[in-house]
């Protein structure tokens, strides 16, 4: 991926040396555990935090070093979040909208968002009550080494997917999915999270689509690492993985094939109409 000489976002925070602990006195830990849950099921932790009648518990800080080799990765992120800004900015005015750009937070361990508490291991995640991304650096090792999907378009990729999830929020179908799961059962739900998922897979797409066209960032090899980590990380081969089973009714992400099709559908046409997930019969 041709990024380097990239426009650098002023929209990231950079926490990294800032580490984070918690007391368990005042319902931290049942704050912790809901926000857990919400992000391994793909549903927003705000969601579950509604309602419970907590406040999470002031958290203390002291700093640390980021990881050796963090910086460039950092300088990384900064230049694709500049260009889902510059991408999203085109779009949205040619529908005659504003573009409102989000933050992204990188953090180190764990991390305070206005969705609660998070640690590293529930992954890169979008905070629709703050509209900020928050990314842990040390998952693109892991997208490397567990997941098997190395390279600089499958952690474009991964950024680009969050960057959906604020587009969904602008738009208000976040909110509207949000509503709509509170009224169903957990299956049906979770069916609907997977249209969300999807959907954010799709808008990373369209992100390639036009960031290529306009800017020229792709090489050869980029769009196949893309497809690569969106199949790796399909509800289907990560149950698989961890459970040595396939439970469809407990997807929120879409399988392999499905992850890997929105994407190319959203690459392939440019197009938000034809990321429509909710209307698709079939996924």
């Amino acid at each position: 991926m041709r990024w380097k000489s990239g426009r650098r976002s002023t929209n990231v925070e950079d926490r990294r040396r800032v580490r984070i602990s918690r007391k368990a006195a005042g319902g931290g830990i049942g704050t912790l555990v809901l926000v857990l849950v919400g992000l391994y099921l793909g549903i927003d932790p705000s969601v579950l935090l509604q309602g419970t009648g907590q406040m999470a518990p002031p958290a203390q800080h002291r700093e640390t070093q980021a990881s050796p080799g963090s910086d460039e990765l950092a300088d990384f992120v900064s230049v694709v979040l500049a260009d889902t800004e510059d991408t999203w900015k085109a779009l949205f005015a040619g529908a005659g909208q504003t573009y409102q750009e989000p933050k992204l937070v990188l953090f180190s361990v764990a991390v305070d968002s206005a969705c609660g508490f998070a640690g590293s291991a529930t992954g890169p995640f979008y905070c629709p009550a703050d509209r900020k991304v928050y990314l842990d650096l040390s998952f693109f090792a892991q997208l490397r080494d567990r997941f098997g999907a190395p390279g600089d378009f499958a952690q474009a990729y991964v950024i680009a997917h969050e960057i959906g999830h604020h587009v969904q929020t602008l738009t208000g179908i976040s909110g509207k999915v949000h509503a709509a799961q509170r009224r169903l059962s957990a299956a049906e739900a979770n069916a609907l999270s997977v249209r969300l998922e999807l959907q954010a897979d799709c808008f990373a797409g369209i992100w390639a689509h036009h960031a290529d066209r306009t800017r020229h960032i792709l090489e050869r090899g980029d769009v196949e690492e893309a497809l690569n980590a969106a199949s790796a990380i399909g509800d289907d081969r990560l149950q698989m993985q961890s459970r040595g089973r396939v439970v469809p009714d407990a997807f929120t992400h879409g399988t392999s094939q499905q992850r890997v099709a929105w994407f190319r559908r959203g690459l392939t046409t440019g197009r938000v109409k034809a990321c429509n997930t909710f209307r698709a019969e079939a996924l």
